[in-house]
């Protein structure tokens, strides 16, 4: 019931890899779409920092059940919206602030009902449901436009998806804390600048650099992935829908390999993949099968990397500080992915689009040796 929670609120992130596409009914380009998901970013940032306070205030479930109503309101406002102004700014704002909520707070839910044998595979699965709404909404948004129905109307029934999550989550209240297995319910959760140094001096602070990189490149290719498939006349949805599948099927895969003995080794080699994934963007030339191999690699590659990053995160976490080192990892997470948008949007409109693939590659190619360095370091 938690992951289907999770599942029905992932779509509002997948929407915004359509921004675009629903800004060119009124004629605004990559740069405008970058411009308000740096608004969405800046309250992220604040968001993910004070969370912690809001959950102590309030409690873990229920405010991821304001994160739900929020991003609700948040889809309704892009879908209503006529022009850049004063509404955009609201919905990108009210964004940044229900995904920054639940994107930070289910990982920390889910840290007291695993263990550290069992944190991979729980990560895995949970971001199997998180990926599967990641990408079938946009594959949901094109099979919607195919009826006859416009971009607002998905983002308008994503919008009640997002409100029946929010009311899911704070009935799973008391059936969460009664299956916890964290003997400190109400342990503190806020982070402080004190917290964040002490974190940064622990082994948890490569996951926390490292998610940022994998962002930028994940929203650098998925963000604008509208443009890249207009300009080589090709079906977003083929890409969006071979990256789900792909990336749901080898998270289940690798949720039962538990990581392996070496997992900063299996993710540097997976992030290998990602690099090559992004390079061959430059040779599609049109070719359907060239781009759907794309999003296959991109799935091996960052899809199956991500949830062993963050089960490691939690891992070489000092134990007190489990809480808020999964804070700050979400926190660099959203910095990339909402953040990069704006400097990718830059790159399209002012360079141009393989500009944009030959600078996510080279920031791949940067997480795979740092990932490969560290597991080279832990065998000696």
């Amino acid at each position: 019931m938690f992951f289907l929670a999770v599942f029905l609120q992932s779509g509002t992130y997948g929407l915004t890899f359509l921004l675009p596409e629903l800004f060119t009914a009124f004629e605004a380009n990559e740069k405008d779409v970058g411009a308000m998901l740096a608004v969405t970013t800046l309250v992220t940032i604040i968001t993910v920092y004070y969370s912690g306070h809001l959950s102590d205030l309030l409690g873990r479930m229920s405010t991821l059940g304001l994160s739900g109503f929020s991003t609700a309101i948040a889809l309704f406002l892009f879908s209503t919206a006529k022009g850049i102004g004063f509404a955009l700014v609201v919905a990108s704002a009210l964004i940044g602030f229900g995904w920054g909520l639940m994107y930070t707070l289910a990982p920390v839910v889910l840290t007291r009902l695993s263990s550290s044998t069992n944190r991979v595979q729980v990560f895995s699965f949970y971001s199997v449901f998180l990926m599967s709404g990641f990408g079938l909404s946009p594959v949901f948004a094109s099979w919607m436009t195919s009826r006859g129905f416009s971009i607002t109307d998905a983002f308008q029934v994503v919008a009640v998806l997002c409100m029946l999550s929010g009311i899911l989550f704070i009935f799973l209240k008391v059936p969460i804390e009664s299956h916890a297995h964290a003997e400190e319910p109400n342990v503190r959760s806020r982070l402080s600048f004190s917290i964040i140094a002490s974190i940064f001096r622990s082994r948890a602070w490569l996951p926390v650099v490292m998610v940022f990189l994998g962002a930028s490149v994940f929203a650098g290719l998925n963000n604008f992935q509208t443009s890249i498939a207009k300009a080589e006349e090709l079906n977003y949805a083929d890409y969006f829908l071979a990256y789900t599948i792909t990336t749901v099927l080898c998270r289940i895969f690798f949720a039962g390999l538990s990581g392996g003995k070496s997992p900063y080794l299996l993710i540097g080699l997976l992030q290998s993949v990602m690099c090559a994934s992004a390079l061959l963007f430059l040779f599609i030339n049109g070719t359907p099968w060239i781009y759907i191999t794309c999003a296959i690699l991109f799935g091996i590659g960052y899809g199956a990397s991500y949830p062993i990053l963050a089960a490691m995160a939690a891992n070489d976490a000092n134990e007190d500080l489990i809480p808020q080192t999964l804070q700050l990892f979400a926190l660099s997470y959203f910095i990339g992915i909402f953040g990069f948008p704006y400097v990718a949007g830059w790159l399209i409109v002012d360079f141009s689009i393989p500009t944009l693939i030959v600078v996510v590659a080279i920031l791949a190619a940067i997480e795979a040796t740092m990932a490969i360095l560290r597991s080279r370091k832990m065998m000696r």
